[in-house]
């Protein structure tokens, strides 16, 4: 196993060392929401006590304020390398960000134009496109994933695209199965027939170094309390293609990027959890991953942390998917809904979902949760996926979600406690 600084992350977070009724908490429920570094919390907290007003204002506690929402703005565009800060939008969740400017993009759409939307995405990415094309008579193309392999085969997108494609809305891993798609070959094939890429990164953020320039898609939408951050929603916006849109907005709200998507007062303290959550990365960066400067030598600063942070932490999480994933196959009963060949790991997230024979998922994830270990069950959101994969009808799957701050004794403790309970469920 890798040289890996286990105790010292885990300590930045208050919540790990919780106990209920003398029993300790294992957090595998991570892809629905993370734990936060008290780093996090002090930010906030801070920001409420010293900044706690709205914004232009010329007394200190508005300037303070103005302050907060600029520096998460800078922040955000350090974590996904955006060329600009005015390229990132806040708002409350990648889901209301994305209904939001689901409207301002319609508006640039007209009856029979296509939308393209994968059977793979969480339904925060399908079901704005849906709604958009009901109220504008468009034309929704679906593009398969393999039910074999549990990744995409490009070529059928080739074949859906045509000069009717205005949109083309995929995930960069799957909130399930864990793939991670090819998102810089899929924004390239919708640039190159004249779409938008609309990109939903909610379950690559906490794992991957994001870089959108490179990826070279119009949109990419993340949320912070999936990255060790408060409940807050990041969009980011190609500034041509946002600057080129109507905002929907109200008339006093500034006409700037990225204040004019922006519309409402915000949530500044998630604003000040989010820096702190990127800060954190940035720690992590510094502290324990200087193997991998090298490798990002061409990014300054804090990006350039942040990036070797992700590294290191996703050759420690293929660790534990490993760990994972070979012990849920010699239980019997198991079978795995995701990438399962070691050589292939590089394409996948630690999310691992699995069903087992016969047995209720949500059985599993209650008598899981009576030994506090924390799992989600059922389609989580992920509705195509477990129609696509046939087990819808019998309650979807249970879905472990180990991140970084976990470790293999918790996996160890998963499987003995699994082992314990399928025969019993």
């Amino acid at each position: 196993l890798m040289d890996y600084a286990l105790d010292a992350i885990r300590d930045r977070f208050p919540s790990l060392s919780l106990t209920d009724n003398g029993r300790p908490r294992t957090y595998f429920d991570n892809p629905a929401g993370t734990q936060v570094p008290q780093s996090v919390v002090d930010a906030m907290a801070e920001c409420l006590i010293e900044s706690n007003a709205n914004l232009a204002g010329a007394f200190e506690t508005s300037r303070r304020a103005d302050a907060v929402l600029a520096e998460a703005h800078v922040a955000m565009a350090d974590l996904l390398n955006a060329r600009s800060s005015s390229e990132i939008v806040f708002g409350q969740n990648m889901t209301t960000l994305t209904l939001h400017v689901s409207r301002s993009l319609g508006r640039q759409m007209r009856a029979g134009d296509e939308i393209i939307v994968s059977r793979m995405d969480h339904d925060a990415n399908i079901s704005p496109w849906l709604l958009l094309a009901e109220d504008l008579d468009l034309e929704i193309r679906w593009l398969d994933f393999n039910t074999d392999t549990f990744e995409f085969d490009l070529d059928r997108l080739g074949e859906l695209l045509n000069d009717r494609t205005r949109l083309v809305a995929v995930g960069g891993a799957s909130n399930l199965t864990g793939t991670i798609n090819d998102i810089s070959r899929i924004s390239a094939m919708a640039r190159d027939a004249g779409a938008w890429s609309y990109i939903d990164a909610v379950q690559l953020a906490p794992h991957v170094a994001i870089d959108v320039q490179q990826v070279g898609c119009d949109f990419l939408a993340c949320s912070a309390y999936k990255f060790f951050g408060p409940h807050q929603g990041i969009l980011y916006g190609r500034d041509e293609i946002l600057s080129g849109l109507t905002p929907y907005k109200v008339r006093p709200a500034p006409e700037a990027l990225p204040a004019a998507f922006e519309t409402g007062t915000q949530s500044h303290e998630g604003m000040a959890g989010t820096t702190a959550a990127v800060d954190y990365f940035a720690w992590i960066g510094e502290a324990y991953a200087g193997a991998y400067h090298a490798r990002n030598a061409d990014y300054p600063g804090r990006r350039g942390l942040v990036r070797s942070a992700l590294q290191y932490l996703f050759d420690y999480e293929r660790e534990l998917a490993a760990t994972l994933i070979d012990g849920l196959q010699s239980l019997p009963g198991v079978t795995i809904q995701g990438i399962t060949d070691p050589g292939s790991f590089d394409r996948r997230v630690p999310t691992v979902a699995f069903t087992a024979k016969g047995k209720a998922p949500s059985r599993i994830a209650e008598a899981l949760a009576a030994k506090g270990i924390f799992v989600w069950s059922g389609h989580n959101y992920a509705l195509e996926v477990v129609r696509s994969l046939s087990i819808e009808d019998a309650g979807g799957a249970v879905r472990v979600g180990p991140v970084h701050y976990n470790g293999l004794t918790e996996i160890t403790r998963l499987l003995e406690s699994l082992e314990e309970i399928l025969p019993t469920v």
